[in-house]
């Protein structure tokens, strides 16, 4: 029995593939390395490279691979910037690319898959922390995709019985304890991989947009959930499938957030290094905070994070990006 990864060379589903290789299961990969890395996937998986969108190479995989038992789906464009500016290569990879992946999955008689979904399904939260009956409105591109492939899951349920798992999470940070994986994009968005690019001379300062929210200092809070914590969730959530549990939707975050300074100032910490910060004008759509109630995830999965800690989050990210300053390249 083996699970598929799609996007597994990814920021995340490398993780993944590495918590499930440490868990015992035999994993298969399937990445186009548009986003993703080669070097960053697990030597003992088992790699193909590949589109979701081409319906024949699914198949070829699939007729190959014929102990698949659950498919955990991270292949998706996810630049919030990116999907305002070009909205249909979003559509066209997670909703398309998603579409050709339910067929080819109910051609072949596999009817388990989780999800990584997105915060940015809800848009401009209600309330804080968030639960995952809160009202879904989404204020990008990126965050219609993913919630509109939800509802793809949803639907395909209906009419075939797939049953899914949709884990809608926070701010993913952090590295691999080893150092061997991390986080490489490009361009680089994520907050504490843009801060860890003031010591290593990368960029002169950080920039902070916005002071003045209703925080207690002034900047804006978000959610912070280590890689690994959201690794361990995602193989949770196949055991809770392969139970025979029916579909359901999870958020993922530590239900504590902390303000852009406090990052920064953890970040002053753990590198030792004086980290320059210059502020900047709101930027359109940015919340106030936006904080994750995780309670049914704990008590239906069991999932306990157990790398909350901001200045323990960091130092992964440090022990990676200091290592690797140019991310996977030589």
């Amino acid at each position: 029995m083996s699970i598929l990864v799609l996007g597994g060379a990814g920021y995340i589903g490398s993780h993944t593939v590495y918590a499930l290789k440490e868990a015992g299961e035999d994993v298969v990969i399937i990445d186009n390395l548009e986003t993703g890395h080669i070097e960053a996937v697990h030597p003992d998986a088992r790699f193909y490279e590949g589109d979701i969108r081409n319906r024949t190479f699914l198949d070829s995989v699939f007729e190959k691979e014929k102990d698949i038992k659950a498919v955990i789906h991270f292949a998706a464009n996810s630049l919030v910037g990116e999907s305002m500016v070009n909205p249909l290569k979003y559509y066209d990879n997670n909703l398309c690319g998603t579409k050709v992946l339910l067929e080819s999955m109910l051609a072949h008689d596999i009817k388990k898959i989780v999800f990584s979904s997105t915060a940015a399904t809800y848009g401009e939260p209600e309330r804080v922390p968030i639960l995952e009956t809160d009202r879904t409105e989404p204020t990008n591109t990126y965050g219609e995709t993913k919630l509109s492939m939800e509802k793809m899951f949803k639907w395909t349920d209906k009419a075939h019985g797939l049953k899914y798992v949709s884990l809608r999470y926070f701010n993913a940070c952090g590295a691999h304890e080893s150092g061997m994986i991390g986080e490489a994009h490009n361009p680089e968005t994520h907050l504490i991989p843009l801060i860890l690019q003031v010591p290593l001379g990368k960029r002169e300062a950080i920039s902070v947009f916005g002071n003045d929210y209703d925080t207690k200092d002034g900047t804006c809070i978000r959610d912070y959930i280590h890689v690994t914590d959201l690794a361990q969730a995602h193989i949770l959530a196949v055991k809770y499938l392969l139970e025979g549990n029916d579909s359901n939707i999870f958020n993922l975050g530590n239900g504590v957030g902390f303000t852009v300074n406090e990052v920064i100032e953890t970040a002053r910490k753990v590198t030792g290094k004086e980290i320059k910060a210059i502020m900047a004008e709101r930027r359109a759509g940015d919340p106030a905070q936006l904080i994750a109630s995780s309670e049914k995830a704990r008590t239906v999965l069991g999932w306990n994070p157990q790398h909350a800690d901001l200045e323990e989050i960091i130092a992964s990210a440090w022990k990676w990006h200091s290592t690797h300053p140019n991310g996977y390249a030589k």
